[in-house]
């Protein structure tokens, strides 16, 4: 009997990357150019995962469009300079978990990130992790999560079914996609949403590291066969 293929799709900022420095950095230059307060921490990371005009209207309600134009434009501008100098660690752990999923024959990996495809690519270049990926789905090309494009233009690349596919990430917006793609979500505790917030999105699991991923993965298999 043929073992189906499987399909694994990651966030990026939060899930396989700790960015939380660039994008406080960048954010900070965003509104201090403009001659606003930056919103605090917590809303900041609260926002990440959401394409970049959405983050910003979220952070900025009042903020009419010029200005939103004006801070999204601020932000990409800060966040590649601060790029361009050091790309965004990579959390402990997530190498030899792409690599170990990877060496499956049955299972396909991809990315769905909230990113721009200029700076995903760019991450992937700098970490080597290009190879790994056989569907990457970026903001440029989509509605912001949680719609659920980004999950079904993977499924539909890759030619798997809801039922054989999972998402990890470390936000609701990434628990929220899942949902309503009709695919499972395993939540991360390390990212910039608490895992609370991960259950209430609909998260099956929520893992405290990545050596747990792989037994979180097997559990959503047996349970679904």
């Amino acid at each position: 009997m043929t073992t189906p293929l499987r399909l694994v799709v990651f966030d990026v900022d939060g899930t396989l990357v700790d960015s939380q420095n660039h994008i406080m950095a960048a954010m900070q230059v965003a509104f201090g150019d403009l001659g606003l307060v930056t919103p605090p921490r917590a809303a900041v990371l609260g926002i990440v995962g959401l394409s970049l005009p959405e983050a910003m209207r979220r952070l900025a309600p009042e903020a009419p469009r010029d200005l939103i134009e004006g801070l999204t434009a601020g932000y990409r501008g800060a966040f590649a300079a601060r790029r361009a100098q050091a790309e965004s660690p990579l959390y402990p752990g997530a190498r030899a978990v792409l690599q170990a999923l990877a060496g499956q024959d049955s299972v396909l990996l991809g990315v769905a990130t909230g990113k721009s495809r200029r700076g995903l690519d760019h991450m992937l270049r700098t970490h080597e992790l290009g190879d790994y990926f056989v569907t990457a789905q970026v903001a440029d090309d989509h509605p912001s999560k949680p719609h659920p494009s980004m999950l079904e233009a993977a499924l539909r690349e890759t030619g798997v079914a809801p039922g054989n596919a999972v998402m990890v990430g470390d936000t609701s917006y990434d628990m929220e996609m899942a949902r309503n793609a009709g695919l499972p979500g395993i939540g991360v505790a390390w990212g910039y949403h608490a895992a609370a917030a991960l259950h209430r999105a609909g998260a099956a699991r929520v893992i405290e590291d990545f050596s747990a991923l792989g037994p979180a993965l097997a559990a959503l298999q047996e349970a679904a066969a």
